[in-house]
């Protein structure tokens, strides 16, 4: 346990800073590397022809929108025009259309979900053309519009930003520094980084194994950095060309935390009121914000609650294999790296789909059914950190919710930041909560209701069950993850899985942006002892609650007929 405490800690001591100086990017002001990115970014602004205009929710909506759609056009040409002999040494056909679909649209919406596998299903050029530049691309997108969000909340402006000025903002400022740091740091411990083909060795036992190749390295840091998944390799971050070692395992971990952690510091700065933090008429020191404060604690209490579940969980062992005597000591290691362990391994799990990151470094198809609740509800919340910037943005829509709830019981009109909240916001807010539940549970019925979602079920009974709500529920999360015995290669599963991928990414953020820009137009309302402070423990406890209550009320009875029916039944 004592690893888990000190990455935890090293996590939050990251992202204060980390917050303060993605805060200053998001309200244009200035930082220690201004010199050189503003001559960086003026030459990207011109060669794109680019105008600083303002824009309203619609626009900046609209924009984003369009250039996604821009994007994912040309990548899908990528992907199916990939057997060209460019950048393709290892001779990797064109992926076929149903596959390239679902590709194309997990890559676009930051869910990187793989029906293939990476070193047999892509060429060097779609690697780095299409599944590193759309991590590059959805990443940036998210915390854009994350950002335009929080302006909207904030009600400092009259309008959300630019998106394009955001998108290349984010891009050259955070995104490309980090990842060719993490990227450098991990080719120095052995991860691959090369456009040659792969090598055909004589093993010690006499047989003959082909080693991917490839540039695995600048796959692998930025898939962390921007929360995005999958792998260049089929087993994802279990191969040892993507995670070596435990120093790597614990860099990874810390690079999908880091950037959804400074999201929730840099709201705090964002909507902070500086008129009330002060001290003896100075301005306080703030390292989180008020705001930010009860948000920050209900993630990180969810985000400890899962860790210390999956690896109680995962510890304790099967008890089917027990009794068969098998020495259960060290727990459950069916799927795991040895070198990694149960405490990296059930962190792991509750990091990449906490942050809805996505990546592996064990086979969640294989862990016990109670460790397998985890990672399940961690997407089915969708509020625990999340991806870069939407896990707040989903967050916020629970404050929302709490803060009319609370206004309900007082006989109040609720306020949000000196902003009411009114009919046409809560509409909003309750379309946009209802959303994610209705993706995974309607697409789950008809999975288990048609041939073609039965044949891909590889494990009967519970197990089985359990498959396709994962499935649905990392789709619609965008997380990735994936209980890999699932036969999902068909056109059923990837139509399926690519509709609930996009309807879950750009429904919900399009609902966010219209309630950020509807609070934006309001005149802020002053504070009056009736006034239901949202900085406090109480409001925090209420927030914990809520989220509580609706995931029970939602999932519950899908995770009864799942994962809780097979715990009983494996150890009763």
């Amino acid at each position: 346990m004592l690893q888990i405490i000190l990455i935890l800690v090293t996590f939050i001591a990251l992202i204060i800073p980390m917050g303060k100086y993605l805060y200053h990017i998001a309200v244009d002001q200035h930082t220690f590397a201004d010199p050189v990115f503003n001559r960086i970014d003026n030459v990207v602004y011109r060669i794109c022809g680019i105008e600083k205009k303002e824009m309203n929710w619609k626009q900046y909506a609209i924009a984003m929108l369009v250039t996604n759609v821009i994007m994912v056009l040309v990548g899908y040409l990528i992907l199916r025009i990939q057997a060209l002999p460019i950048l393709n040494p290892n001779g990797i056909g064109g992926m076929e259309p149903s596959l390239s679909f679902n590709t194309i649209i997990s890559f676009m919406t930051n869910t990187n979900l793989q029906h293939y596998s990476g070193e047999s299903g892509l060429s060097y050029l779609s690697q780095m053309m299409v599944i590193i530049f759309m991590m590059f691309a959805s990443a940036a997108t998210g915390f854009s519009v994350a950002m335009a969000f929080v302006r909207g909340l904030a009600g400092k402006t009259k309008s959300m930003g630019n998106f394009y000025v955001d998108l290349i903002r984010i891009t050259t400022r955070v995104l490309l520094p980090l990842s060719l740091l993490i990227g450098l740091v991990l080719v120095s411990q052995g991860v691959p980084q090369n456009l040659s083909a792969n090598v055909t060795v004589q093993t010690i036992a006499g047989k003959y194994q082909d080693i991917a190749m490839g540039p695995i390295a600048a796959l692998e840091s930025i898939k962390h950095i921007g929360t995005n998944g999958g792998g260049f390799l089929g087993a994802n971050s279990s191969a040892p060309f993507e995670n070596p070692n435990v120093i790597t395992n614990i860099i990874e971990m810390l690079s999908m935390m880091l950037l959804p952690g400074s999201c929730v510091i840099a709201f705090g700065h964002m909507v902070r009121n500086r008129k009330k933090e002060t001290k003896k008429g100075k301005e306080k020191r703030v390292l989180i914000g008020s705001e930010a404060k009860p948000i920050f604690a209900v993630m990180l209490i969810i985000l400890i609650m899962g860790v210390i579940v999956c690896f109680a969980a995962e510890q304790a062992g099967n008890p089917i294999l027990k009794q068969i005597g098998l020495n259960q000591s060290m727990g459950n290691m069916e799927g795991k790296e040895v070198r990694f362990g149960i405490a990296q391994s059930a962190l792991f799990t509750t990091v990449t789909t906490a942050f809805t990151t996505g990546s592996i470094n064990n086979m969640h198809d294989t862990l016990t059914p109670l460790g397998g609740v985890v990672p399940l509800m961690n997407m089915m919340l969708n509020v625990v950190f999340g991806g870069k910037g939407v896990g707040l943005m989903n967050m916020i829509l629970y404050v929302i919710l709490t803060v009319f709830i609370c206004g309900l019981m007082v006989g109040r009109t609720p306020e949000y930041l000196s902003k009411k909240i009114e009919g046409k916001e809560m509409k909003l807010t309750a379309l946009g909560i209802i959303i994610h539940p209705l993706l995974i549970l309607a697409f789950s019925a008809l999975a288990i209701a048609v041939p073609a979602g039965l044949a891909g079920i590889s494990n009967p009974g519970y197990h089985g069950l359990t498959q396709v709500i994962y499935e649905y529920a990392s789709s619609a999360a965008n997380n990735g993850s994936g209980f890999e015995g699932l036969g999902d290669n068909t056109y059923f599963w990837n139509i399926t899985t690519g509709l609930v991928m996009f309807f879950g990414r750009y429904l919900s953020i399009i609902i966010q942006l219209a309630i950020a820009g509807s609070l934006m137009m309001k005149q802020p309302v002053s504070e009056s002892i009736g006034t239901l402070k949202t900085d406090t423990r109480t409001f925090g406890i209420s927030l914990f609650m809520v989220i509580l209550i609706i995931a029970a009320l939602t999932f519950f009875p899908a995770m009864v007929l799942g994962p809780i029916s097979e715990h009983l039944t494996l150890w009763n």
